[in-house]
């Protein structure tokens, strides 16, 4: 199977291109970059055939080898539909955003400079864990053994708790 390069050469150029418009700040250039990015995988998939051959219909005197493919076919199909969703999609988000605001550019908020200027380091989710802290975990030591992370603290388990919650009547009832 020979390569046609010229189809590559596109391809590569296509992708490039939807590439660059999606890392823009402007709704109408990231639905143009899906949209050539959505072509680029359309040539993709049409590469990934073959070579043109007969129509997939099945007749007993032609042999299996002089047939199309029609698999990527049917992927190229079901790419069509899947890009025209998400066109019609971010057509409805441009629009929108163009009655609230009559621009489609993307602005930076607070939030967003909020995180952006935030440290990388997160002492929640960053620290490491040493042993299993799951009430689901079976854990047969006693509590007072168990090495745990500073400021977490033991659960009692339910039995216990019920123990401490009741009132003191006075009375005895071993």
């Amino acid at each position: 199977m020979s390569i046609n390069l010229t189809l590559l050469l596109v391809m590569g150029v296509l992708y490039a291109i939807g590439i660059y418009l999606l890392l823009e700040r402007s709704l109408t250039r990231v639905l143009l970059g899906l949209m050539l990015l959505a072509n680029a995988t359309n040539m993709l998939l049409l590469a990934t055939g073959g070579y043109s051959g007969l129509a997939p219909i099945f007749n007993k005197n032609i042999p299996a080898t002089e047939y199309n493919d029609p698999l990527p076919q049917a992927f190229i199909l079901t790419s069509i539909v899947i890009s025209f969703a998400v066109t019609a999609f971010m057509l409805s988000l441009i629009y929108r955003s163009w009655l609230l605001s009559r621009a489609d550019h993307i602005q930076d908020d607070r939030e967003d400079r909020r995180v952006a200027n935030q440290a990388l380091f997160d002492a929640e989710e960053d620290s490491e864990i040493a042993v299993e802290i799951s009430d689901f975990h079976e854990n047969n030591q006693p509590a007072a053994s168990r090495e745990m992370i500073p400021g977490i603290t033991f659960k009692k388990p339910a039995a216990d708790r019920n123990q401490a919650d009741r009132p003191a009547t006075g009375k005895d009832t071993a």
